[in-house]
């Protein structure tokens, strides 16, 4: 029994053709990837039972709300698993960003006229496919690259494909927290307690 189903019941349909599709991994990369389901299950979670419209609502003062939230962690995802692949072309140099490419990324953070939740976890759970098959199948979890030019990185710094993996664990787990209280704050459910 994976984890989705000890807290939520049976995993959906396409969320168990993911888990067949990746090669029965172990030691290290068992544990990366349990730590992903469960980081992500706890993302997930908060949206259990909301219709587009209570997904796309801004619940506390900040800009945050569940289906943007969800979309902005697909997205890290997907370009650190694209680093991870191809380098440092696979991110923006965040360095030479515009007021329009900020802005753009921005629509990360919030649901757009007709997108649904089911939607938005359907891209996330493809990308988490994706990366789950990354880490089962790429050859040397220490191959490195150096990190895409931005304020919050030092200069010519590098990380390997675990420290990638790491920080993917780690931005889910800090974004799982977020969407627990922008859950608790639309209708007072948490996801513990």
């Amino acid at each position: 029994m994976n984890f989705d189903e000890r807290t939520t019941g049976p995993a959906t349909r396409d969320e168990s053709a993911d888990a067949q599709a990746v090669p029965a991994v172990t030691g290290e990369r068992a544990d990366l990837l349990e730590a992903l389901a469960k980081q992500r299950h706890f993302l997930r979670f908060p949206t259990r039972d909301l219709t587009d419209e209570q997904a796309g609502l801004r619940t506390t003062a900040g800009e945050l709300c569940l289906g943007g939230l969800i979309k902005h962690v697909t997205s890290v995802e997907r370009g650190w698993a694209e680093f991870i692949r191809t380098g440092p072309s696979a991110m923006p140099d965040f360095t030479a960003m515009t007021e329009a490419d900020w802005a753009r990324r921005a629509d990360d953070f919030r649901m757009l006229p007709g997108e649904t939740l089911a939607g938005v976890l359907a891209a996330y759970a493809e990308v988490a496919g994706r990366t789950d098959e990354l880490v089962a199948t790429l050859p040397d979890l220490d191959a490195a690259w150096p990190l895409p030019k931005a304020p919050w990185f030092e200069a010519g710094a590098e990380w390997s494909a675990r420290r990638v993996l790491m920080h993917i664990v780690a931005e889910t787990a800090q974004h799982a927290g977020h969407a627990d209280i922008l859950r608790e704050s639309l209708d007072g459910a948490k996801s513990m307690g």
